[in-house]
């Protein structure tokens, strides 16, 4: 991963001043959307590109051993090797950015990559995921236990609560804990910006998680009825931009929920060149939260070498 954000003083002065115009967020995600995306090869190239930058994940309440494993395996081999090879890639490490359990699931996903000599990342949420509302000290002893059972990443979401009734110390104090809890495992904060109400309390959540010491901040649980959406996008990517411009420090950005087309994929990395430039065009600084995702983008790199479209059932889980 990239060089941690240490976080700094919470800057009150500096988020009460906090305004954001949602006529021009609204027109310029009108244009993200209406972006013409790479052909042919480019495309290819470009959908390879968001794989790499998947966090290919499984949250249901039916998880066990044995899918855990199956995740793991697709996270390794995210295309078929006969595909790469028909495009030079078989030899590039093409793999997903990490695997994204729940916290009891850590341990089945962390050995699974080992036996497969994976030095794969393993992500999981934690912090009473999805809603937030158990007790601080339950949410801390989460993170803890799940870092303990070899995650290097952790998705934590903040209490909607404080964010909502502007207890912005609190939020920030809440964050910080986290962020010790996590240890060396690096940190990203959950929004649930559908949650949020505003895009101005979006981008004041985003500061703050970020003074709180952030590696990433990300939009949502995949939980909420509205999830990862190019205006909350634009919002929160500027309010990264924004916190390098003043500390020298680069913060992750991961959209999340109901990202499922090989289009979409193209649409955030064209968003993200965009708004952030290159250097956070890599899995250290984007990552995709998907469980669907992978699919369509193997159906149109499999369109692209032979010309057809797979069945999903041609390109199995594992």
């Amino acid at each position: 991963m990239s060089a941690r954000n240490p976080g700094m003083k919470l800057d009150l002065g500096w988020i009460s001043k906090v305004r954001v115009n949602t006529h021009a967020v609204l027109k310029r995600a009108q244009t993200i959307q209406g972006h013409k995306t790479p052909k042919k090869q480019w495309q290819a190239a470009w959908l390879l590109k968001a794989v790499t930058c998947i966090d290919l994940t499984t949250l249901a309440g039916d998880d066990t051993p044995s899918n855990v494993h199956r995740l793991c395996l697709k996270a390794i081999q995210p295309v078929p090797y006969h595909l790469l090879n028909k495009m030079d890639m078989h030899d590039q490490g093409v793999t997903t950015a990490a695997v994204c359990v729940y916290p009891s699931r850590v341990a089945d996903a962390v050995k699974s990559l080992k036996a497969a000599n994976s030095s794969l990342a393993v992500a999981s949420v934690a912090t009473g995921f999805p809603a937030g509302q158990t007790p601080l000290e339950t949410r801390l002893q989460e993170v803890r236990l799940a870092v303990a059972d070899g995650a290097t990443e952790i998705d934590i979401v903040i209490n909607r609560t404080l964010a909502l009734t502007g207890q912005w110390e609190a939020m920030y104090e809440e964050v910080r804990q986290f962020r010790e809890a996590c240890g060396d495992a690096h940190m990203k904060t959950i929004l649930a910006v559908g949650e949020l109400g505003t895009f101005t309390n979006v981008y004041k959540a985003s500061l703050v998680a970020m003074m709180a010491g952030s590696d990433f901040i990300k939009t949502s649980t995949g939980k909420e009825s509205v999830n990862a959406t190019y205006p909350v996008a634009i919002v929160m990517v500027r309010a990264i931009r924004d916190y390098f411009l003043c500390t020298g420090h680069k913060v992750g950005f991961k959209p999340a929920g109901g990202i499922r087309t090989a289009h979409e994929s193209l649409l955030w990395l064209t968003l993200i060149k965009e708004e952030l430039g290159n250097d956070w065009l890599c899995p250290l600084l984007f990552r995709l939260g998907a469980s669907s995702l992978l699919a369509d983008i193997e159906r149109q790199i499999y369109h692209h070498v032979t010309g057809q479209y797979a069945a999903y059932h041609e390109l199995p889980m594992a």
